[in-house]
């Protein structure tokens, strides 16, 4: 006799009920990241569950205004390629204030370095000077750039820096002489004076070590040379154009320089990385140039002066921003419409749903932004 199945094999469950079971259990487990986040950074104050945090483990004085901090980061740390930056995110005044540094140390290591220019005006590098010390904690973002060496490494290579322009191209180097690829390098460097050179005794020490490596140092107290041109660049590398070039300084020095690669038709073989974004001259804004934050449910009036975060700010809004210079994207939002002008290029966007940069951008008609 065949048995016949009276209970049905699927059994409908209450859905509402489940529902509200399943997202009591999410939220719990969130709070219980939340409260051992907590508990976590209360014991050590460098580790979190999901931020990405470091140690100073120690401060190194490279000048009389340049100082490296060493960090330990928590397991958050992914690593780095060499000549990428890193955002650091500190609190001035009750205020959380981004800042992106280059790393200075190689590739490969658990501990990671930034190495520091005071800025006379600076507001987040004269704060680290003035107050950070061993054993601080900091909060940094993930790491970030394209002024990297190709890999595997070019045999010739020239590195080329100015001032605190030194911190990417070091890293290059260090990663370089630690995996012994240091080939054919010409590293010149520009600085104010002797006194002002950072990584100094290191440079000396790794000239010394490395056949293929040669130092050239350029001062602008130096009588007869001060900084790099075209026709001491000629000089000092006849062989420049067969050669994969670095760049990092100030901005005039920068530009200078980068037309000799440019009017040489090898614009592709020079890679530049800039501290502070070049400025095209801007065309006159449009009058009453009103920006609609949709978010906010507001509307403010863009004064002309200066990037659209700068006019933002004066209008009370607190956007979100990191360099105020264009690299670190923090201040990135979406244009629903309107035109801005990018300072840095000089380009026009006038279409719909597109990303800008506050900091690098400007109305070029009635905007509205998702802020």
């Amino acid at each position: 006799m065949t048995a016949v199945r009276t209970t049905p094999a699927y059994a409908p469950t209450n859905a509402p009920a489940r529902l509200r079971s399943v997202g009591a259990a999410i939220g719990k487990r969130l709070m219980l990241d939340r409260q051992l986040d907590f508990w976590l950074g209360e014991i050590r104050p460098a580790w979190s569950l999901d931020e990405l945090r470091a140690r100073v483990v120690d401060v190194i004085d490279e000048t009389h205004d340049v100082k490296t901090f060493v960090l330990a980061p928590n397991r958050a740390w992914t690593g780095h390629r060499a000549g990428q930056y890193v955002p650091v995110d500190v609190e001035i005044g009750g205020k959380r204030v981004r800042r992106c540094y280059s790393i200075s140390s190689p590739p490969g290591q658990r501990r990671i370095a930034i190495t520091v220019k005071r800025i006379s005006d600076g507001l987040v590098s004269t704060w680290m000077h003035q107050n950070v010390r061993r054993g601080d904690v900091l909060t940094l973002g993930a790491p970030a750039g394209d002024f990297v060496l190709p890999g595997p490494a070019h045999a010739h290579l020239l590195l080329v820096s100015g001032g605190s322009g030194v911190t990417p191209v070091m890293s290059m180097l260090r990663d370089l002489a630690s995996r012994d690829e240091v080939r054919d390098v010409v590293f010149i460097h520009c600085a104010r004076s002797s006194a002002d050179v950072i990584f100094a005794r290191e440079l000396d020490r790794l000239a010394s070590e490395h056949a293929g490596l040669r130092v050239e140092l350029r001062f602008d107290d130096e009588p007869g040379k001060g900084r790099i041109d075209e026709a001491s660049l000629r000089a000092l590398v006849p062989d420049f154009e067969a050669r994969e070039t670095y760049l990092c300084g100030p901005e005039g020095m920068m530009s200078a320089l980068a037309r000799t690669w440019t009017d040489a038709g090898i614009a592709q073989r020079l890679h530049c990385e800039r501290f502070v974004a070049p400025r095209v001259a801007a065309r006159a804004p449009s009058a009453e140039t009103k920006v609609h934050l949709t978010m906010a449910e507001r509307t403010v009036v863009a004064d002309g002066k200066g990037s659209l975060l700068e006019q933002l700010e004066r209008t009370g809004e607190k956007p979100k921003y990191g360099c105020r210079m264009g690299i670190c994207n923090t201040c990135r939002c979406r244009k629903r419409s309107g035109a801005v002008e990018d300072l840095v290029t000089g380009a026009i966007s006038d279409g719909p749903d597109e990303d800008i940069r506050l900091c690098t951008s400007v109305a070029r008609s009635d905007l509205e932004l998702a802020l």
